[in-house]
């Protein structure tokens, strides 16, 4: 993967997009920690020159709901969303609607042809939901 997008294939590439791939929607400083636990030392402006470097070939994706670290994933080259608890700040995945896109047909596109939308939907996961008719109250 690292060679098809042109990038060196290095150990801390490599362990980096390891550990995106085997823990989607981790934080840097968890993917720090699974570096370290793969290479030993390594340091936090490494795996983030890393990080950096993979996001900017697209071949992992940064996401930053709100209030939240940024995070990564590689899931990517898909127009897919993502559903984050309010309370524990577990995130998923959520697929496009299927068939017409309507999140990509804007009220008002102001002469941009769109090609993406990110939406976060915001709710709680099923661990955190104390009753099945809980009202959310909006943040």
């Amino acid at each position: 993967m690292l060679r098809e997008v042109s990038l060196r294939v290095t150990r801390p590439r490599v362990s980096v997009l390891s550990a995106v791939h085997s823990h989607p929607h981790a934080d840097t400083d968890e993917i720090i920690g699974f570096v370290r636990d793969d290479l030993g030392d390594v340091s936090h402006q490494a795996v983030y020159d890393v990080l950096r470097a993979l996001t900017a070939v697209g071949l992992v994706r940064r996401i930053q709901p709100s209030g939240s670290a940024a995070r990564y994933e590689s899931r990517v080259g898909d127009n897919h969303h993502h559903v984050v608890c309010r309370s524990c700040g577990a995130i998923a995945d959520v697929d496009c609607a299927v068939g017409t896109t309507p999140c990509l047909t804007a009220s008002h596109d102001h002469g941009f042809a769109i090609d993406e939308a990110e939406v976060i939907y915001w709710g709680l996961c099923p661990d955190c939901t104390t009753t099945p008719n809980e009202q959310l109250s909006p943040q």
